[in-house]
């Protein structure tokens, strides 16, 4: 192969709409991370409490949980960039507040959670819109390679922006880490602007909202892939992959590393998942895919143990270098096959239940592991969340014949 393995990717970043998202589209994940890690490191310093760790960190997932649905069924009726377009205004408004009552010193712990929910609901806006949109831009043929490349800029971002943040909130300038991610919207807001002639998406039935959404939930739970490929990722949400959240206490309290040593956990774990984008970017076509979630799933639930597990900084850093790279080599597959198995007039909602499961799933777990850990410690409670997603592991694997059946033969044919 002379190019490696990455001619689709090549041919996908070829298609100039695509391209100009993708750009537009990392500029503003940096920016989203750099601001993850201070949200975090802020709520660390006003309350030095695990349990409002994992608040702060739900509150910006929460309002998905009421709002996907809704959100899911505009992506399916309405104009995806336009709606994209408006969330990233009301939450270049929302960064902007963030890093004026920092910087005033006039920031709480409450205020600060009150900020992160309403951001909360622009991203519930945003998120099935984001996934959908995707299709739009490619053609068929390279919606695999595409899907793989949006979450290869995700998980590049998701190093390089706590490498920033570490830097900027360690000369004690957490309002600028807001205020860099304020620009990095308007430069996304920018480049969907850059948008010229895509192909149209196809209006949904004039259904009213609740049972439009109804439909497309129903469909996603009762396809025998889709339901249970939605349902291991549920499993995996709800139990462990929300541990990235409480970095700032194994930062400070376990490791004693500050700042910077928090930094490192999130980069780290994001250069593992760039790894792991790269090398899904390499595969060529669905087959192996869902063996692949099976087998990811178990090594992320390993390596996870074997970070809760550890008192040593730099075998910590080793295992969230394999966890990331498990982690995003699960959601690439799992989001591939959905993206290419899904019927087209209900990809919008079934990318919003995806999406919910996504951002609220882990976030709703980082909450519960924040108050647990405030009983029983971060390493024990951790360790608990990564033995259930063993136990979910084996349940993936005694189903996987099936999913495989239901999913790679059904993909296969949409592609062809």
């Amino acid at each position: 192969m002379p190019m490696g393995g990455f001619e689709n990717a090549l041919r996908a970043l070829g298609e100039r709409n695509y391209r100009t998202y993708t750009i537009g589209n990392a500029i503003s994940l940096i920016g989203t991370w750099l601001q993850r890690i201070a949200v975090g490191w802020l709520a660390w310093q006003l309350s030095h409490s695990t349990v409002w760790l994992g608040v702060v960190a739900l509150a910006t997932t929460a309002p998905g949980f009421v709002l996907s649905p809704l959100a899911g069924s505009m992506a399916d009726r309405i104009d995806r960039v336009r709606m994209i377009r408006a969330s990233q205004i009301f939450a270049t408004v929302i960064a902007i507040a963030l890093a004026v009552t920092t910087y005033t010193g006039d920031i709480t712990i409450v205020g600060l959670f009150l900020l992160s929910l309403t951001l909360g609901a622009a991203n519930a806006f945003n998120q099935p819109a984001r996934l959908a949109l995707i299709s739009n831009l490619v053609p068929p043929p390279l919606l695999g390679s595409a899907v793989a490349l949006n979450s290869l800029v995700f998980n590049t971002a998701r190093f390089i922006g706590p490498a920033i943040a570490g830097v900027v909130i360690a000369n004690g300038s957490v309002a600028m880490a807001f205020a860099l991610n304020a620009l990095s919207y308007v430069a996304f807001v920018v480049a969907l602007r850059g948008l010229r002639d895509a192909p149209p998406q196809r209006p949904g039935r004039s259904q009213r909202i609740i049972a439009h959404t109804i439909d497309g939930y129903s469909y996603a739970i009762h396809h025998p892939g889709i339901g249970q490929i939605l349902l291991l990722f549920a499993l995996t949400a709800f139990s462990v992959r929300g541990f990235v959240d409480l970095f700032p206490g194994f930062a400070d309290a376990i490791f004693q590393r500050g700042p910077q040593g928090l930094a490192w956990l999130t980069a780290t774990m994001g250069a593992g998942a760039m790894v792991g984008g790269m090398w899904m970017v390499r595969r060529e076509g669905i087959r192996g895919l869902t063996n692949l979630i099976v087998t990811h799933t178990l090594i992320m639930a390993l390596a996870i143990l074997t970070f809760a597990a550890s008192r040593n900084y730099w075998i910590a850093l080793i295992a969230l270098f394999f966890a990331g790279f498990a982690m995003i080599s699960t959601g690439i597959a799992a989001q591939t096959l959905v993206q290419t198995v899904v019927d087209p007039e209900k990809r919008g909602r079934v990318m919003g239940l995806y999406g919910v499961l996504f951002r609220a799933g882990p976030s709703l777990n980082a909450m519960v592991m924040g108050w647990i850990s405030s009983q029983l410690g971060l390493q024990v409670t951790v360790a608990c969340g990564a033995g259930l997603c063993l136990l979910y592991w084996f349940w993936a694997r005694l189903r996987r014949e099936s999913m495989e059946t239901a999913l790679e033969l059904a993909a296969r044919g949409a592609a062809e």
